[in-house]
């Protein structure tokens, strides 16, 4: 059975699971039929499945909570194979894939002239030297007729994105559609994988690497996050196997680079997301002024985007991506934040196009019709 066919049967049985989709800890999928979510429990442990959004705020109230989380309870895990299993033998798993149910999302588009002021203010600030790359970001909002896993399972099939997450619950739900890896660490080895530089598919890959603009975008949040992990590192541990990789996600190609470490004897889940979080390549360098200037020029709440979503589990180690392409959902409501490095050689047009092509692989798909 597929995952999404898997989310389905179990809602049918009454469940309201959570779901990671794509690469997660060494599977394909990572399911919690009845994970016991809470408002305000971060990571400290294993086991742990939930979101820690984006800490900085304005006055604009958050859709969903800031940070979820708790224990996952049983997990229905999908191997290489295709073999689906659970960590609790008992568990009956389903066999029968129910039929989709229809939905429905209208969007509005996000404010361009907002952007752009975003984007001339953030290179103001780069000639005065305060910072050196900031990533800005926009939103589109949206209305949904409709259950939010239905909009979550049609997207995931037809997109398949690396870092798939959903989870919901009285407060409302998260539907990520993440090609990003933010934190991993199993067995004492800590890996980032940040994401910096975009083209459309429609592109040559080639064109990508070739990009100055993209290539010292990547660079320089690669040093950020070598510094990150540093401060949680065995010393002359800290390395960047991969450099300027040029990967695909929907609709898009992306620069990806890979930084490691062994992580120092006697850290805890808190000292690394003290030292990490928020994502290198959600924020700027240098981070803090980054951060600062970003809750100055974006008018609107981040929320669970730009913050992480994932799971720490004895069968999976932690593993958290970088909650992009991600949508909130709350009483019919959607958002969906968008955005991008900027660096003195962007170009504003370019910038508030590359955000466009980031949402369209979500925001092209306005539902699904009834079957039968």
């Amino acid at each position: 059975m597929q995952p999404v066919d898997m989310l389905r049967a179990l809602r049918e049985r009454g469940h309201r699971p959570a779901a990671l989709l794509g690469a997660w800890g060494g599977f394909r999928a990572v399911i919690a039929p009845s994970p016991r979510l809470a408002p305000g429990v971060a990571p400290d442990g294993a086991p742990w499945l939930g979101i820690v959004g984006y800490p900085d705020t304005t006055d604009e109230p958050r859709l969903v909570p800031e940070i979820l989380g708790g224990d996952p309870g049983p997990l229905l895990l999908l191997d290489g194979d295709g073999r689906w299993t659970c960590t609790d033998p008992a568990f009956p798993l389903p066999h029968t894939a129910p039929a989709p149910r229809p939905w429905a999302a209208t969007w509005t588009p996000p404010d361009r002239a907002g952007h752009r002021a975003a984007v001339l203010a953030c290179q103001d600030a780069i000639r005065a030297g305060d910072v050196y790359q900031v990533n800005v970001c926009t939103r589109f909002d949206g209305a949904l007729t409709g259950d939010p896993l239905d909009l979550f399972a049609d997207i995931a099939a037809t997109t398949r994105p690396g870092k798939a997450a959903y989870l919901e619950g009285d407060w409302g739900a998260v539907a990520s559609f993440s090609p990003e890896t933010f934190l991993t660490e199993r067995d004492g080895v800590l890996v980032e994988r940040p994401i910096k530089g975009t083209l459309p598919l429609t592109r040559p890959p080639e064109d990508l690497r070739a990009s100055v603009k993209d290539v010292a975008e990547n660079v320089m949040i690669v040093d950020l996050v070598r510094n990150d992990l540093s401060r949680v590192a065995a010393t002359g541990t800290v390395r960047t196997p991969e450099l300027l990789r040029v990967e695909p996600a929907p609709g898009v190609w992306h620069l990806v680079s890979t930084v490691t470490a062994r992580q120092r004897p006697g850290t805890t889940r808190a000292d690394l997301l003290d030292a990490t979080f928020p994502p290198a390549s959600v924020t700027g360098t240098p981070k803090l002024s980054a951060r600062a200037r970003i809750t100055a020029w974006e008018l609107h709440t981040r929320g669970t985007y730009c913050g992480a979503i994932g799971i720490d589990h004895p069968r999976t180690g932690l593993d958290l991506s970088v909650a992009i392409r991600t949508v909130e959902a709350r009483g019919g409501a959607l958002r969906l934040g968008v955005g991008g490095g900027i660096t003195i050689d962007s170009e504003p047009d370019a910038e508030w196009r590359e955000c466009l092509d980031k949402a369209a692989s979500i925001v092209g798909h306005r539902g699904s019709p009834p079957h039968g």
